[in-house]
């Protein structure tokens, strides 16, 4: 597929630290890109260098085909943006607000409203185009914010934290919306900290950490890059050190570490881990609730991956 998107040696620093560390990568013609990392990685200064917010030290950044600039009017127009911060217009009302967001980029009355009509349709808001936003639930009010940042129909559309607060209801028709702008041929760049949503959404996923990409990749293929083949869980359970020594004494053992009243071990390869370890609580007499095996999941390579320190 064609490049849409095509970052190289991207660098920017902010008083002598690189936030952004010669980066290079490329968004390929209607996938959904996952930019993960956690807080402080990179993502925002890299996604605000792309639609050229920032102004970065060195690298280049083009967008089909063009060098993207502060004034290239033409890009900007074919490019959709729905920051986590809903940015809407309380004085004006649901249909208004879009109107006006598709206005920027759409002269056209008579295209403009079948445009605005279509947007309210994807993110199911047709029976609330009256409302004012301090009508809206939160979950209805990003739904609104993304409206309008869609209204357009951009050819590029960046999503930064869409589902952030919002219910199970709301989150569904979110994500089920997304979907639809790819199938109508939108190419999209998905930021988020909810890893299920990229392991649904996402073709490809680059993981980021102090503006360098650690890895990238489908979710499978991430899953292989960190080495973790199998997890298990054992809950309702008291460990001593002594036990956790046994434990990481095998050779297939990851890291063993406690959540809650949870013990949970992550594995390297072995076929018998499961069976192992139950024989090694029975011997130790250790008493649990539960016991269960799973493959590792897209948080686990993430937090292998980027550490499980708290960040700023």
């Amino acid at each position: 597929m064609k490049n849409v998107i095509e970052v190289k040696n991207l660098t920017k620093e902010y008083k002598g630290v690189k936030a952004v560390d010669n980066l290079t990568f490329t968004v390929k013609n209607g996938e959904i890109l996952g930019l993960l990392g956690p807080n402080g990685s990179g993502k925002t200064t890299t996604i605000n260098s792309i639609l050229s917010i920032l102004k970065y030290n060195q690298g280049s950044i083009k967008i089909m085909g063009e060098e993207m600039t502060p004034d290239n009017s033409k890009l900007k127009s074919q490019i959709g943006v729905v920051f986590q911060d809903v940015a809407v217009f309380d004085e004006l009302n649901v249909i208004d607000n879009v109107d006006y967001f598709c206005g920027l980029y759409i002269k056209d009355k008579k295209i403009r409203k079948e445009y605005v009509l279509d947007a309210l349709k994807l993110v199911g808001l047709e029976n609330y185009k009256k409302y004012y936003p301090k009508q809206l639930s939160g979950g209805l009010l990003r739904r609104l914010n993304i409206a309008c940042g869609i209204a357009h129909k951009p050819k590029i559309i960046f999503f930064d934290e869409p589902t952030v607060a919002v219910d199970p209801q709301s989150r569904n028709n979110i994500l089920e919306g997304i979907q639809k702008l790819r199938e109508s041929g939108a190419t999209i760049i998905y930021t988020t900290h909810y890893m299920e949503e990229v392991e649904i959404l996402c073709d490809r996923i680059i993981i980021l950490d102090k503006g360098v990409i650690l890895a990238s990749g489908t979710s499978e293929e991430l899953k292989e890059l960190a080495n973790i083949d199998e997890k298990i869980t054992v809950e309702g359970i008291e460990v001593k050190t002594t036990l956790l020594d046994k434990i990481k004494a095998n050779k297939n053992v990851d890291e063993v570490h406690m959540q809650m009243n949870a013990l949970i071990v992550t594995y390297k390869k072995g076929k018998n881990n499961l069976v192992d370890l139950m024989d090694l609580l029975k011997q130790t007499k250790v008493k649990y609730a539960s016991i269960y095996s799973e493959k590792p999941t897209l948080n686990d390579v993430f937090l292998s991956l980027t550490g499980k320190e708290l960040r700023d």
